[in-house]
């Protein structure tokens, strides 16, 4: 009995040495460890703010923030009615359409319909200018099979007759309103493989910690630039969507380009009357040099 505690005294410090605040805290184990938790759920750039004041959940292959630790409600309530909430809707999927704007509306056109009111063709919403939204059905179905509502914002037009369309949709939806797309567009082949890159990245990550785990009170990565070698943080894929799939598809002969760009592109949501003046001091436009 006395050779059993003092085996767990000796396991309890080994412990210790492996987990002190000094090697949690530096920068190399965060990021590795930041990549290396994500594989099975991603996370969004937020996470570490929403893991300390939130009950985390795991739904639609991320883990997000589902109600706060502590009774925030008020605040909440509060910045909404008189300063500013700011709310991170990065798991949202975003789809995007590059091609001939005549093209994609006539398209578009099979899976939305006028008698529900807006559509892709909205003037105000064509122009760039505002967010639309509307119910997406299968291809001349409608009023049947319904797939979801979704929000589409369209890139102002530069002069060409080249369109680019973003389309924002829940993570549920996101494998059938995508595979809606590809059949009305025709888009089968694949335009971007995913390399393998970023996967072998991973792996060294993954070596990175084992090495910093394993080195007791030296904890120093055994490479040429030692503690300037810093690892890049790499979120694969997304919650949606397995890292080695295809992620952009074309069509040879509508010329029509379809890519899945979660993850890539980050969606804020702003609630207050206040929401204006902090983007306004937040975002500085750039001066526009005319060549």
């Amino acid at each position: 009995s006395k050779k059993q505690a003092e085996k767990a005294v000796h396991q309890k410090k080994e412990q210790s040495k492996t987990k002190c605040r000094k090697a949690r805290r530096r920068h190399i184990n965060l990021v590795a460890e930041f990549n290396h938790r994500q594989r099975k759920n991603i996370w969004l750039e937020t996470h570490i703010w929403h893991a300390k004041r939130f009950h985390m959940i795991k739904k639609w292959g991320y883990c997000l923030g589902n109600s706060p630790t502590e009774k925030s409600y008020r605040a909440c309530y509060r910045a909404m009615t008189k300063h500013c909430l700011l709310q991170d809707l990065s798991y949202y999927c975003c789809l995007e359409l590059k091609g001939k704007e005549n093209e994609l509306l006539k398209q578009l056109a099979r899976i939305c319909s006028i008698d529900t009111g807006l559509t892709f063709q909205e003037a105000s919403c064509l122009s760039g200018r505002f967010e639309g939204s509307l119910n997406v059905y299968r291809a001349d179905r409608y009023p049947e099979d319904m797939l979801g509502p979704v929000t589409f914002i369209w890139k102002p037009r530069d002069g060409s007759e080249n369109r680019q369309l973003w389309i924002w949709v829940h993570p549920a939806l996101k494998q059938d309103i995508l595979r809606e797309l590809k059949a009305i567009f025709q888009c089968s082949e694949p335009e971007e493989i995913c390399i393998t890159e970023p996967v072998t990245t991973s792996i060294q990550e993954e070596k990175q910690v084992e090495v910093v785990m394993s080195l007791g009170n030296k904890r120093k990565k055994e490479d040429k630039e030692g503690e300037k070698a810093v690892p890049v943080k790499k979120i694969i894929g997304d919650g949606t969507r397995d890292p080695f799939q295809s992620y952009s598809w074309i069509s040879r002969t509508t010329g029509i380009a379809i890519s899945d760009r979660s993850m890539e592109i980050l969606r804020y949501r702003l609630i207050g009357p206040l929401s204006n003046s902090v983007l306004t001091e937040t975002l500085k436009a750039a001066s526009v040099q005319t060549v």
